[in-house]
């Protein structure tokens, strides 16, 4: 089952299944005398390839360990559309046909423009990764391999509903109507955030590492008391979870019943940190203590995380309360543009979650069902080249970032030490001008 069982889900039985184990004396004196010479066997195998005491060996346990994770965990998954763009039956789990029911009247051009959302999303993030490499932005945080998890998510919001992104939703951006050129300018450093937050209901993006949780707690308590039937919703990254922002937010969402979906994007490395140094238990299951249901989905089915934030949006909206959605998913590309993965995780990690590709997966269903024919996949070809090229010309067209802007607004009234700072830096500046001129 993949909720945690905390709070009884609409529509559906709360009963889960358990299995118990009991043991002896000698079952134990058993177990414990198997592992002690289990442990030495593996030893001695170690030393004798000699793969202990280095670098390498340990990135290579940490890796098998993550995928060994990843393996274990696909039974765990809410799941509609496998890597193979196949639906999934219903008679693998109750649990998916309750979820099912929220897309089950999805049309073919629903579908397809869940696809158009997705490939347009990373057509415009690898532009804005080129764009970095040349010069034209100061970092770039890539959504590559999350695209399902923010399109599908992103969809699911309605008009009304509010959003808290982090640094790294360009996919919800997309879908809450936010011109994709704006996010640049902030990467370019001539802005703090080129959009209304009001004006398409989509929070700043955060740089402080989980405080948007707090931030989207917060406006849900207050849309409560003002008697709208709206929702919100937060997302972060399980880098984030371990946040203590975050565990006051749900605590503070549970006591309050606040109509807020918390939307982890599981993408397996917090930087260089791997799941299994954030946490010994699924993240979903963190919902269970805080008193709300938590959901695994599978990140890279789109058609999943729209069917689960669905649900948990709609039963926030009907004043149920909190939800704890965890999207399963990878990060395919660096933390950010300053970040060498390399470093931390190898080619074949990734080769095996290149396999579950979202924009494949969906593009193999759209095939197989007939719902979109070479045409459309060429139409979208052009208006993705027609973007990359619009995003190339408003960037480059960008001033350059005002090098002091950095000491303004600092105090209200100035500040002495502010000034004796600004005066340092345009010294500083202009010794490049001197020399320059020598």
């Amino acid at each position: 089952m993949t909720e945690s069982t905390a709070a009884r889900q609409p529509r559906r039985s709360a009963g889960s299944k358990a299995t118990g184990t009991t043991g002896t004396k000698t079952g134990t004196t058993a177990a414990k005398a198997g592992a002690k010479t289990g442990a030495k066997s593996a030893a001695k195998t170690a030393a004798k390839s000699g793969t202990t005491g280095t670098p390498g060996a340990k990135r290579t346990t940490r890796t098998t360990r993550a995928a060994a994770a990843g393996k274990g965990s696909e039974t765990e998954l809410v799941q509609l559309l496998t890597p193979e763009g196949e639906r999934v039956g219903t008679a693998r789990n109750s649990a998916y046909a309750e979820y099912a029911g929220y897309v089950a009247d999805i049309t073919p051009d629903e579908l397809r423009g869940l696809y158009r959302d997705m490939v347009l999303t990373r057509r415009f993030d690898a532009e804005a990764t080129a764009l970095q490499r040349q010069g034209e932005l100061g970092l770039w945080a890539s959504l590559l391999g999350q695209e399902a998890a923010q399109i599908g998510s992103g969809r699911a919001t309605r008009e009304d509903d509010y959003v808290f992104p982090t640094y790294r939703e360009h996919g919800v951006a997309w879908c809450r109507g936010v011109d994709p050129t704006n996010l640049l300018g902030m990467f370019r450093g001539v802005n703090n955030g080129g959009w209304d937050p009001n004006s398409n209901n989509f929070h700043l993006y955060t740089i402080v590492i989980g405080s948007q949780a707090l931030h989207a707690t917060g406006y849900a308590m207050g849309i409560t008391k003002d008697g709208a039937d709206s929702a919100v919703i937060a997302y972060f990254g399980d880098g984030a979870s371990s946040q203590g922002d975050v565990s006051e937010a749900f605590n503070f969402a549970a006591v309050y019943n606040a109509p807020v979906v918390f939307f982890c994007q599981n993408n397996q490395w917090a930087i260089s940190e791997s799941n299994e140094k954030q946490t010994r238990v699924p993240l979903y299951q963190r919902a269970q203590g805080f008193g709300f249901p938590g959901v695994r989905v599978d990140g890279n089915d789109a058609l999943a995380c729209l069917a689960v934030t669905r649900w948990a949006l709609e039963r926030a909206r009907r004043g149920e309360g909190p939800a704890l959605i965890e999207a399963y998913t990878y990060r395919m590309g660096a933390h950010t543009t300053s970040d060498d993965p390399s470093r931390y995780r190898h080619d074949d990690e990734r080769a095996s979650w290149e396999a579950k590709d979202p924009i494949l997966r969906l593009r193999r269903f759209l095939e197989s069902a007939n719902h979109a024919d070479e045409g459309f996949f060429g139409e979208l070809e052009a208006e993705s080249e027609a973007l990359g090229k619009r995003v190339r010309e408003v960037v480059r067209a960008m001033p350059d970032p005002d090098r002091f802007a950095i000491f303004e607004n600092v105090y209200a009234d100035g500040h002495a030490l502010v000034d004796e700072e600004r005066a340092q830096f345009a010294a500083y500046q202009a010794s490049f001008a001197e020399a320059e001129g020598v």
